[in-house]
């Protein structure tokens, strides 16, 4: 069984960092990529310019709050591109604002999950997201091109 890439669009390097020890701590196999903004995210997810040889990620944990594009464009551009809109999309945001939680449902993310800002229910909830989506569901077999 191969890993499972997940590619994590936060510009919070104390989230990345956080985030990164959550998913080293649960010794899965899977690999955690990371890019800080939502242009940075496209050109990701299209494999294009310095992300051209980047695995296709099988789960992509979206922060709301990002420069230059902001999540929900990002958001927005996966579910209405043909080839990437099968990916599940976590909103993993700071923001408890029901507007946001009803846009990003709108905009057909499969989560959205706001960031404790307790360290240790951080790791948590971002230890059951990892479980949840690496252990108990099956992802679509579009998503797990080599």
């Amino acid at each position: 069984m191969r890993p499972i890439e997940v590619l994590l669009v936060e510009d919070d390097p104390g989230d990345v960092l956080l985030t990164q020890e959550a998913f080293e701590h649960n010794k899965v196999r899977n690999r955690l990529h990371v890019v800080n903004d939502g242009e940075d995210a496209m050109d990701f997810l299209r494999r294009q310019g310095e992300y051209a040889d980047v695995p296709r990620p099988d789960l992509i944990l979206l922060d709301l709050n990002l420069p230059r594009k902001d999540g929900l464009e990002v958001l927005a551009e996966v579910k209405a591109d043909a080839d990437l809109r099968a990916i599940p999309v976590v909103v993993l945001t700071t923001s408890e604002a029901e507007e946001d939680i009803l846009r990003s449902y709108n905009l057909h993310a499969n989560a959205y999950v706001s960031k404790p800002v307790d360290f240790t229910q951080f790791i948590r909830v971002v230890r059951q997201i990892d479980d949840f989506f690496v252990t108990v569901v099956k992802l679509p077999r579009s998503t797990q091109r080599p």
